[in-house]
C-alpha cells in the first residue's frame, strides 16, 4: 500500500494513517501527546508503516484482530507477552469516536467534508464538543452544549427550542453523521445529547455537500456508536435547584464470540422545573444502535432513536413601549396554565462503508425521520405598562407532522498523478421531506401583572385551525472533491456541485398552490493548505451556498435563489496536545430581496459578514483542559436602501468563551477536578418596528468540582452563573421573545461507569 505521511504530531500521524490504511487503532490520547512522528513515506505494509511512524517516539505498537492494532506504553507491551497478566480490552474504532479520550479536541472530523480528516486538513474554521466535555458540563441538549462553544450564538429559548446562529446567520439544518436534516426551532428538532458521541461545527457556507440553505455553516451530530467488545457502560443522574432531575443509562457489547457483531442502547429521561414560573421540560429517549464486520473491510451500521419532549413553554418577557427592558424578578412568566408542547421525533440511520486494499472506500448511508409536533401556548401580546401590568394575551395552536429521507452514495478513490498524491470524492445524494401544518392564532385582553402572574382565570381558547398547508421539498445532486498534493506539504483543494431544488407548498383549505424550482444550479469550492511546520498549516478557501426564496417581483416572477459566497483565510496549529486556530472571514449574501410596494420586492440588496476567530481547545500540560475562543464580527447590509446599516443587530460584536479544567493528580486535593467557564459578550439588539431594543453586554462565570470517588465513579458539583448576574440572553420584540439569563443555581451530578 502506499503512504505519504509527512513528519508530523503523531496523533496527526495516526489519523492520516487511518485514513489512508483502513486499520482501526485504539490509543490514549495522553500517551501520544507532545511526540512527533518522523512520517513515512512509499509503497509499505501497513504494519511497517504503523512501526515507522511511531520509530523513535517512545509508543510501542501491539497488532491485535486482523487490521487492527493498540498503540500502547512498551513496558504494557511488554507484559503483553506473560499469560499471567491481563491486558485492557482494546476499544473497536479510532480516535474519531471521542468517548474515553478525556479530551476537550478531537483529532478527526468530517463536518462539510464526506470523509474523515484532521482539522488542519479543512480549510475553514471548526470547532468540537468532544464526549469528555459533553460529561464534564453535564450538557444534556444541544443548545446547552452550543452555548460554550467560539462562534455560536444560541438566541434562547425553551431549552431544545433555541436558535443557532454563526456569521450573522440562523442554521437551517442538522446533520446526523453526515446525513442532512431540517433544523427548526420552533418544533424542537434538536436531539437529546445522550445519544451524540460529539458535536463538530463548521462556521461559513457549506454547499459542496448540501444542496441549499443558510451560509451559517454546518453541524454535525456524531452519533454514539457500538464499538465495545466487552460488555459496559455507565448509569448517570443529576439535580438542579430549580428542582430539575435526569437520569441516563448506557450499555453496550458484543453480541458475538469473534466482537464482530455488537450493539449499545441507550435511555434517559429528564423531568422538572426551569427558573422561569410555570415553565417545564420533560424528555424521555431512547436509542439503539448496532455494529456488524461484515468483513475486515466492510462495515454496516444501524441505529433507532426516538425521543418525546413535553414542555410546558414560555415565549419570553414583553418590553415597555418604547422597548427598555424590564428587570423585574428573572423568574417572571408569561405563560397561561394551559400551556404545553408535546412533540416525537423517531429516526432511523443506516450506512453500509467498504474499503478496498487500494485505499478507497465506497460508502451508502441512509436517514430516515418521523416528527410530530402538537403545541398550544400564550405570552404577552402586548408591550408592558408602566405598573408592568400587560393588557393583552396572544396565542399559537399548531399541530405539525413530517416525514423525511435521506440518501448519499459516495466513493473516494486515490490516485498518482505525475508523482503527486491525490484523492477524489464523487457521490450523490437526494433528500425529500412532506410536511402537513395546521395553525391558529388569536388574542385574548385582560389584565395581568408582571410581578404578580395570575392567569388561572383564562379558559384554554377553542381552536378552528385557520391554516392547513401541506409542504412537499425535494432536492437531489451530484458532487465532486479533488485534492493534490504537489509537496508533501501543498494541498490543492477543488470541488464543484450541481443541484435540483423543488418545493410545493399547498394550501388545503383553498387548493392554491406556490413552487420554488431550480435546476442544475452550481455550487463551487476551492481550497488550499500548507503545512508551513509538523504541526502549523496555513489555509484558504472560497465557498459557497445557495437559498431560494419565495418573494415575487412586479411581473410576478420569483426572485432568484440568495446566493452566499465566504473567503476565509487561517492557521492552524497543534502546540503540545491544543488546536489552536486563527482564522479572518468575509462572507457576502446577495440577491437579499428588498421591499419596493406591497407583496413586491427586488433583489436589490447585499449583505456582508466579517470578522475574526482566535480558538484555542485541548490540554496544557496533560491535565489542564481547555477549550477558548473569541469571536468579532460585524454584519452590515453593503447594498440596497438599508446600505450601511446593521443586518444581523441580534449578533454581538464581540464574544469570548473560555472553558478550564485542572485535574488534580498530587498533594491533599488528588482525585478532584476544578475549574469553570465563562462567556462574554457586548451589546445586541433587535428592532420592533420603529423601535430599537438594546441589550447590555454581559460576563456570566460558572464553576465546576468533580470528586473522582473511584476509576469508575464521579461526582460533580456545579454552580451555573456563581455570580448571579441579572442579564438578557435574547431580545426580540415589544411584546416578546425577551428572555432572562438563568440566576445563580446550584447542579448536582453523579456518572458510574461499569
Amino acid at each position: 500500500m502506499a503512504f505519504q505521511i509527512p513528519a508530523q504530531p503523531l496523533s496527526s500521524a495516526i489519523d492520516a494513517f487511518i485514513r489512508q490504511s483502513g486499520w482501526q487503532i485504539s490509543y490514549s490520547s495522553d500517551l501520544l501527546r507532545g511526540k512527533t512522528s518522523p512520517g513515512v513515506s512509499g509503497i509499505l505494509a501497513p504494519e511497517a508503516a504503523l512501526q515507522g511512524l511511531v520509530a523513535g517516539t517512545g509508543v510501542a505498537v501491539r497488532l491485535g484482530a486482523p487490521e487492527s492494532a493498540a498503540l500502547v506504553d512498551p513496558a504494557v507491551a511488554d507484559a503483553a507477552a506473560e499469560p499471567s497478566l491481563t491486558l485492557d480490552t482494546i476499544v473497536v474504532g479510532s480516535s474519531y469516536e471521542t468517548e474515553g479520550t478525556n479530551s476537550y479536541t478531537s483529532d478527526l472530523i468530517s463536518v462539510g467534508e464526506k470523509s474523515v480528516m484532521s482539522q488542519r486538513e479543512v480549510p475553514q474554521s471548526t470547532s468540537v464538543v468532544t464526549n469528555t466535555q459533553i460529561r464534564n458540563n453535564s450538557y444534556t441538549s444541544l443548545d446547552s452544549a452550543l452555548n460554550d462553544v467560539p462562534g455560536v450564538l444560541v438566541w434562547a429559548n425553551d431549552e431544545g427550542r433555541s436558535s443557532i446562529y454563526l456569521r450573522g446567520f440562523e442554521l437551517d439544518r442538522l446533520y446526523y453523521d453526515g446525513l442532512p436534516m431540517e433544523e427548526t426551532s420552533i418544533n424542537a428538532t434538536q436531539p437529546d445529547l445522550s445519544t451524540i458521541d460529539h458535536i463538530e461545527v463548521l462556521k461559513g457556507p457549506a454547499g459542496l455537500f448540501n444542496t441549499a440553505g443558510s451560509p451559517a455553516g454546518a453541524m454535525n451530530m456524531r452519533l454514539k456508536q457500538a464499538t465495545r467488545t466487552d460488555p459496559g457502560g455507565y448509569v448517570s443522574a443529576q439535580v438542579d435547584g430549580n428542582g430539575r432531575y435526569r437520569g441516563e443509562l448506557d450499555y453496550g457489547g458484543a453480541l458475538n464470540r469473534e466482537g464482530t457483531v455488537r450493539a449499545r442502547a441507550v435511555l434517559a429521561y429528564t423531568h422538572g422545573d426551569g427558573f422561569v414560573d410555570k415553565v417545564e421540560n420533560g424528555v424521555i429517549s431512547a436509542y439503539g444502535t448496532i455494529a456488524w464486520d461484515i468483513t475486515p473491510d466492510t462495515l454496516a451500521t444501524f441505529s433507532l432513536s426516538h425521543m418525546e419532549k413535553d414542555i410546558k413553554p414560555f415565549n419570553g418577557l414583553p418590553t415597555y413601549a418604547d422597548g427598555s427592558l424590564i428587570w423585574t424578578d428573572a423568574g417572571a412568566t408569561t405563560a397561561a396554565d394551559w400551556n404545553h408542547f408535546d412533540n416525537s421525533i423517531t429516526n432511523t440511520v443506516a450506512a453500509l462503508e467498504h474499503r478496498f486494499g487500494n485505499g478507497a472506500r465506497v460508502k451508502f448511508a441512509l436517514r430516515q425521520s418521523h416528527h410530530t409536533a402538537d403545541y398550544h401556548y400564550a405570552w404577552a401580546g402586548a408591550a408592558a405598562n408602566a405598573d408592568n401590568t400587560v393588557n393583552r394575551l396572544s396565542w399559537l395552536a399548531r399541530d405539525w407532522k413530517h416525514d423525511s429521507t435521506a440518501l448519499d452514495a459516495h466513493a473516494e478513490i486515490p490516485f498518482m498523478l505525475g508523482g503527486w498524491d491525490g484523492s477524489a470524492i464523487v457521490g450523490a445524494d437526494y433528500e425529500r421531506s412532506k410536511s402537513t401544518t395546521k395553525s391558529a392564532t388569536g388574542t385574548i385582553t385582560g389584565s395581568w401583572d408582571l410581578d404578580d402572574w395570575d392567569v388561572s382565570g383564562v379558559a384554554k381558547p377553542t381552536v378552528n385551525w385557520a391554516s392547513i398547508t401541506r409542504a412537499q421539498t425535494t432536492t437531489k445532486g451530484i458532487y465532486g472533491q479533488v485534492r493534490i498534493k504537489p509537496t508533501a506539504e501543498l494541498a490543492l483543494i477543488g470541488g464543484a456541485r450541481a443541484s435540483w431544488y423543488d418545493d410545493t407548498t399547498t394550501n388545503l383549505l383553498n387548493g392554491s398552490a406556490s413552487r420554488l424550482k431550480e435546476s442544475g444550479k452550481l455550487t463551487p469550492f476551492v481550497g488550499v493548505t500548507y503545512d508551513l511546520t509538523a504541526s502549523t498549516t496555513l489555509y484558504a478557501s472560497y465557498s459557497e451556498i445557495f437559498q431560494p426564496q419565495s418573494y415575487q417581483d412586479a411581473d410576478g416572477n420569483t426572485l432568484k435563489p440568495m446566493t452566499s459566497g465566504q473567503y476565509e483565510i487561517g492557521v492552524k496549529s497543534e502546540y503540545d496536545g491544543v488546536n489552536l486556530t486563527a482564522a479572518i472571514f468575509d462572507l457576502r449574501q446577495r440577491n437579499v430581496a428588498q421591499l419596493v410596494t406591497t407583496g413586491v420586492y427586488e433583489t436589490a440588496a447585499e449583505v456582508r459578514s466579517r470578522g475574526i476567530e482566535l480558538t484555542a481547545a485541548g490540554e496544557l500540560y496533560d491535565n489542564l483542559h481547555l477549550s477558548a475562543g473569541y469571536t468579532y464580527n460585524e454584519t452590515e447590509y453593503t447594498k440596497g436602501a438599508d446600505a450601511g446599516e446593521a443586518y444581523s443587530t441580534y449578533t454581538p460584536r464581540n464574544m469570548l468563551k473560555v472553558g478550564l479544567l485542572y485535574d488534580v493528580t498530587e498533594g491533599p486535593a488528588a482525585g478532584w477536578s476544578f475549574g469553570g467557564q465563562m462567556r462574554a459578550m457586548t451589546n445586541f439588539s433587535s428592532v420592533s418596528g420603529a423601535t430599537t431594543i438594546k441589550a447590555p453586554g454581559y460576563a456570566v462565570f460558572d464553576l465546576t468540582a468533580i470528586r473522582h470517588l473511584d476509576e469508575d465513579t464521579d461526582l460533580r458539583i456545579g454552580v451555573a452563573n456563581v455570580l448571579d448576574k441579572d442579564y438578557y440572553t435574547r431580545v426580540g420584540s415589544t411584546a416578546v421573545f425577551n428572555f432572562r439569563g438563568e440566576p445563580r443555581t446550584l447542579m448536582l451530578a453523579m456518572t458510574h461507569r461499569f
